[in-house]
């Protein structure tokens, strides 16, 4: 077994909102699971080579399970069709994780919390975390119907104060006035956003002016495609190996064919597994991660989806 995966058990699936699960894992071992911070993601390896990150729904430090939640999706390149058609109650699966590229600050005067679908499912972890604080927030909930929506029941109990749903069904399919919510927002407020693409772009554009530590956005899915264009040389400087890129190849795709291993998972640059220090040399960065400051510091990139701009680039594998 891959060094940091834990061996697991599905111990039950429950149901959430219309082709959407909730899938309940313990380890094996009888252990609990490492610490997860609200925000966090774990791998899910299933047969077949496959690997998918799904949100965890709840957080602690030393949880017995962890709970995921997946929606069927039409398009699956597998994933959530193998989830719901094919794994069932005491099947074994390995776990690797968690990592947070979504973390709570824990300490906002207000959270305003943005979700879109099954992009609630990191969204109900901060709810959970904020309420045993103490703390403020807000939740803006968007889905194409009530039977669609997961912790509906929950949802709507907190109150009207508290949740805001947005239903396109009964509103004419008109879209959640994101930028309205953010203009009106305090200062120091900080808002949260999980959902389609459509919704995080819309989300960006109406926090744009906040600052950046203000507003966090968490994908599911790369928004351009990895840097293919070539012509250049990594050189591994630990492995002292020089290996070169040509066009039409990723950084990947050339380290795998020269059998170096590499630590990866999503391979679109939105789960964090492949992040690795920069020594010299200017990345393209092209994931999902990253902050602005971050992408022009140069001092880590995503080898899975990101290339080069210089002729060279050292990391430190």
């Amino acid at each position: 077994m891959p060094e940091g995966l834990i061996k697991a058990r599905l111990t039950a699936i429950r149901y959430a909102a219309r082709e959407t699960n909730l899938y309940e894992f313990s380890r094996l071992d009888g252990a609990a699971w490492p610490a997860a911070a609200p925000g966090a993601h774990v791998d899910l390896h299933l047969p077949g080579g496959l690997t998918r990150q799904y949100s965890l729904v709840r957080a602690g430090d030393a949880p017995r399970t962890y709970v995921v939640g997946v929606k069927r999706d039409r398009a699956s390149r597998g994933g959530s069709i193998y989830m719901h058609d094919q794994l069932r109650v005491g099947m074994e699966i390995e776990i690797g994780g968690p990592r947070n590229n979504f973390p709570l600050n824990e300490g906002a005067a207000l959270t305003i919390l943005f979700a879109g679908g099954i992009g609630v499912t990191p969204i109900m972890c901060m709810i959970e975390r904020l309420e045993q604080l103490g703390r403020a927030w807000r939740l803006y909930y968007s889905c194409r119907s009530r039977g669609e929506a997961a912790f509906l029941k929950a949802l709507e109990a907190k109150g009207a104060d508290k949740v805001v749903f947005n239903f396109d069904e009964e509103n004419g399919g008109r879209f959640l006035d994101i930028a309205g919510i953010a203009a009106a927002a305090p200062a120091d407020a900080h808002l949260y956003c999980c959902g389609p693409t459509p919704m995080l772009k819309a989300f960006e554009a109406a926090t744009a002016a906040l600052p950046r530590e203000n507003a966090h956005a968490e994908y599911f899915t790369a928004v351009e495609g990895a840097a293919a264009e070539g012509g250049y040389v990594v050189e591994l400087r630990r492995s002292k190996r020089e290996i070169a890129v040509p066009q039409g190849k990723t950084i990947l795709e050339m380290l795998r064919a020269a059998g170096v291993d590499v630590t990866t998972s999503c391979e679109e640059g939105v789960c964090g597994a492949c992040e690795t220090p920069v020594v010299s040399g200017l990345p393209d960065h092209r994931d999902m991660i990253l902050t602005a400051s971050e992408r022009a510091a140069g001092k880590t990139m995503m080898i899975c989806c990101s290339g080069s701009k210089s002729e060279r680039l050292v990391l430190d594998l």
